[in-house]
């Protein structure tokens, strides 16, 4: 059990709210006030931001950690908007501040887990990747995941089908697959990162492949609420649809995204609800209205019984192969335990060239990656992506260690599972998908 904590903020709201906790013990010390001292410093949205450079506030918060943890015996800690809890005197964020070193070394935390919403409001309050080095034992919401993914298989693809090309190659999806090391920098490790593509926040995955933009109107604010930056793609007609083409090429996309969140290294992250198709009908801030939208429907659905096959099955594949789950990145040249090894080829077959990361014709790899050895049982998968609408062949890669390739899981639908295909042969993929290989 992870707890969601919200340290950050409390329901007192601004200067014009109510007195009901901390504004009435001590309010000038407990809150973040602006330089003039005639308003609060907000670097939450919320109106009052907890000032944890002061010690009573910190001490609060790590007192209340210390229950959950000893009294109730949770397992670990998603603190919401986490960059406000590490900003100084001067609202300035911190990444060694003291509260974040209390909650590192306090002998009751040592062992839970600690995932940062890695953000705030404020000033420079995207801070993702900032949460401490090798040892820190903190993981972080990885948005540069979810941004990376969506805009690959639904931004992109919607630009194909209207101008004929997408805008990006596909060396950032490659950098999400395989950890985002750039990111969380080789000290930490994948297991610094949870990938995710949706959360609380913002669409389900249902809503993210049928709706092009928000429709937050139930909420009473003339849908000025709720992020713009949805990054979706409603595959043609907006919102619940009867085509069956439209539905069969979301379909697909879910798998896709799908796929690509749970064969990704780092800490996959599902949001409730998406296993089962769940819609909130395009609202992305549905807060508001959750006791209408957010609940999951668990009646018979022939749809939402496909989505919850294919977790299971990304889930089985996931486990059955430590290949794709490495707990640390590797260094060139150097024997790494826990460290997948990777080997990139182009849709040729051939070793994947610099214009095939980069231009936008050439969305498609081949990636082999294998777990090392000499520390652990081996294992080996080639994951194929093609991130373009248009059919394309694939060459499988021809290697002295390789009798041939089984298809384990594939986006498209109705693909042959059992045949063995030897190295070098032709795989023809039609639309964008993922297709994982067993080696023999």
């Amino acid at each position: 059990v992870v707890l969601d904590v919200v340290y950050n903020h409390t329901a007192e709201e601004g200067l014009g709210g109510p007195t009901s906790s901390l504004r009435g013990l001590d309010g000038a010390n407990h809150y973040r006030w602006a330089a003039d001292a005639d308003a609060y410093y907000d670097t939450t949205g919320c109106g009052n931001t907890l000032d944890t450079s002061v010690a009573a506030s910190a001490d609060l918060v790590v007192d209340s950690l210390r229950y959950w943890a000893k009294e109730v015996r949770v397992d670990g800690f998603r603190f919401d908007l986490m960059a406000s809890l590490a900003r100084d005197a001067r609202h300035v964020f911190d990444p060694a501040h003291p509260l974040l070193e209390r909650i590192r070394e306090h002998p009751d935390l040592q062992d839970v887990l600690v995932v940062a919403e890695p953000w705030d409001v404020g000033p420079d309050g995207w801070r993702t990747g900032s949460f401490g080095g090798a040892g820190s034992g903190t993981s972080e919401w990885n948005d540069g995941f979810r941004n990376t993914v969506r805009q690959f298989w639904l931004t992109d693809i919607a630009e194909e089908r209207r101008n004929g090309a997408p805008r990006t190659g596909i060396g950032a999806l490659a950098g999400a697959l395989t950890g985002s090391r750039h990111v969380f920098g080789a000290d930490r490790g994948p297991l610094a990162g949870v990938n995710f593509v949706t959360a609380h926040d913002g669409f389900t995955l249902l809503d993210l492949v049928s709706y092009d933009r928000k429709h937050n109107a139930a909420n009473g604010e003339e849908n000025r609420d709720g992020s713009d930056d949805n990054r979706s793609f409603n595959h043609g007609i907006e919102g619940d649809t009867a085509d069956r083409g439209v539905r069969a090429a979301r379909g697909r996309s879910m798998r896709n995204l799908l796929g690509t969140l749970m064969l990704s290294a780092g800490v996959p992250m599902l949001t409730a609800g998406d296993e089962r198709s769940r819609t909130q009908h395009g609202n992305n801030n549905a807060y508001v209205v959750s006791e209408d939208l957010t609940p999951v429907d668990w009646s018979d659905d022939e749809d939402a019984e496909s989505t919850t096959n294919t977790v299971a099955e990304l889930t089985r594949l996931r486990a059955a192969h430590p290949a794709l789950r490495p707990t640390r990145f590797g260094v060139e040249g150097l024997e790494t335990p826990g460290a997948s090894r990777m080997t990139w080829y182009g849709p040729d077959g051939g070793p994947m060239t610099l214009e095939g990361w980069d231009q936008p014709i050439h969305r498609a790899l081949q990636y082999f990656v294998e777990s090392t050895p000499e520390h652990e049982p081996y294992d080996r998968v080639l994951v194929v992506v093609h991130g373009s609408g248009r059919t394309r062949d694939i060459t499988l890669p021809v290697r002295e260690d390789v009798l041939g390739y089984r298809l384990a899981w594939s986006s498209e639908k109705h693909r042959d599972h059992e045949r063995l295909r030897p190295a070098g042969q032709v795989f023809t993929a039609y639309g964008p998908g993922i297709h994982v290989f067993e080696i023999a």
